[in-house]
């Protein structure tokens, strides 16, 4: 077992599930003050899907959310709310993936190998967008929370 703050409880470390972290990323537009939603393409799975990747040895989740956010998208962000943990099988292996809502609060994205585009869309477009019924779920549960929370 583990906690979201990176410690490892009881458990060989084949056993305990591969951890993650990220965040379902927001914006206000410039233009209509509208929520806005980012979400990353990655050409190797070839979906669309919230910011996420995997914590380093010792690293803390929400340390790790915000690392992912700015290696992905090239955007800062203050983390809020916590949201649900998705979990998930990965080459039957279990997968646990803490998230936050978080605010973009500045960046540039710059495409590279893991993920090529970005797009800021509605939560509606978005919830269209994402390739897989978790990343849906987890909007949702996104939406209920006022996003300053």
């Amino acid at each position: 077992m583990w906690d979201r703050t990176g410690k490892t409880v009881g458990k060989r470390s084949a056993d305990r599930p591969v951890r993650a972290a990220g965040c379902v990323l927001w914006r206000r537009s410039e233009h209509s003050g509208t929520l806005e939603v980012c979400l990353v393409h990655r050409p190797r799975y070839d979906d669309w899907s919230h910011p996420k990747g995997k914590l380093k040895r010792g690293e803390p989740a929400l340390d790790a959310a915000r690392r992912e956010v700015l290696e992905e998208t090239g955007h800062h962000c203050a983390p809020g709310a916590a949201l649900p943990t998705v979990r998930y099988l990965v080459n039957g292996r279990a997968k646990e993936v803490f998230y936050w809502a978080a605010e973009a609060t500045g960046g540039v994205f710059v495409p590279g190998s893991e993920v090529d585009r970005v797009s800021w869309l509605a939560p509606a477009a978005a919830r269209d967008r994402l390739t897989r019924q978790h990343d849906r779920d987890l909007l949702d549960a996104w939406l209920a929370v006022p996003p300053d929370a």
